[in-house]
């Protein structure tokens, strides 16, 4: 199982980066590649405790999904609705600088392992989460959005 708590897949997502463009087409959704530089940027600060996100979460969603999204050897499929605060056609960061915005979001994927080991953070559909939890699900995160534009 791929997650960030590893160096070579960490390296694997900003190798993945490095071939995204500001024209990069996407796949499916609503997202030009830069909102969704500026969206992934949301959801690192959201799981460092920087962004506040509203919780829209139930028991379904904090059990039977969350191991289904986890640990299912399965992409995840298009057309998941995220939170407000961090779809960047309502309420997430604007884009301005495509590349300020790469190496921002880069810093912080390079960044999110060393949390501390006693990380417990609340994430808005699955609820409480562990640290390797969380860098289980920003791996697949990261990997969902680079596939939508193809890298």
């Amino acid at each position: 199982m791929k997650t960030l708590a590893r160096q070579r897949e960490t390296i694997e997502i900003l190798e993945r980066l490095e071939k995204l463009r500001p024209d990069s087409v996407r796949r499916w959704g609503k997202m030009s590649s830069h909102q969704m530089v500026c969206h992934l940027i949301d959801a690192c600060r959201m799981m460092t405790g920087e962004k506040q996100v509203s919780r829209a979460t139930g028991l379904a969603q904090q059990t039977i999904v969350k191991w289904m999204a986890l640990y299912l050897p399965l992409p995840w499929p298009a057309g998941i609705i995220t939170s407000p605060e961090i779809d960047q056609l309502i309420e997430g960061r604007k884009p301005i600088d495509f590349a300020s915005d790469i190496r921002d979001l880069e810093t912080l994927v390079k960044a999110i392992p060393a949390q501390s080991k006693d990380f417990q953070r609340t994430h808005p559909i699955f609820g409480r989460m562990s640290q390797s939890a969380w860098l289980r699900w920003a791996y697949l995160h990261t990997d969902h959005h680079l596939r939508q534009f193809g890298v």
